[in-house]
């Protein structure tokens, strides 16, 4: 009976777990998305592979997975950043404007980040429930 009640005043909170969960991983879906078109633009297919993969872990519901899909998306966020550089380097280089380029892919690189530090929430809602790492 305990549980029921508990259940209720959960879903009233704005939705409940399930709003919260697709929350917390719809931002790390995006950005495994977001890495994908990256490297598939650079015909970089191992890239594209490693990102659908990422993608996939980010919907296992495992401690174990979601802590890989964590480092996933910060060696992404780190990708983004390297990008950023290399091109700032060549628009410098050429003496073209590069400010609104960096802006742009370091919010990408802060998303991705972002996005990584949400899964943790929904890592530890599965450990403390129990789940498998």
């Amino acid at each position: 009976a305990w549980y029921g009640a508990r259940r209720a005043a959960a879903v009233g909170r704005a939705g409940g777990p399930a709003v919260t969960t697709i929350l917390r991983l719809l931002p790390a879906a995006l950005a495994a998305l977001l890495l994908g078109a990256h490297f598939f633009r650079a015909r970089l297919m191992l890239g594209v592979v490693a990102s659908l993969a990422l993608l996939v872990l980010v919907l296992v519901p495992r401690p174990g997975a979601l802590r890989a899909a964590q480092v996933g998306l910060a060696l992404g966020a780190l990708e983004w950043l390297r990008t950023a550089y290399a091109f700032v380097a060549v628009r410098r280089a050429h003496a073209l404007p590069w400010t609104r380029l960096a802006l742009i892919l370091g919010a990408v690189a802060l998303f991705t980040a972002l996005a990584a530090w949400l899964l943790e929430g929904r890592r530890r809602a599965l450990r403390a429930r129990g789940a498998a790492a």
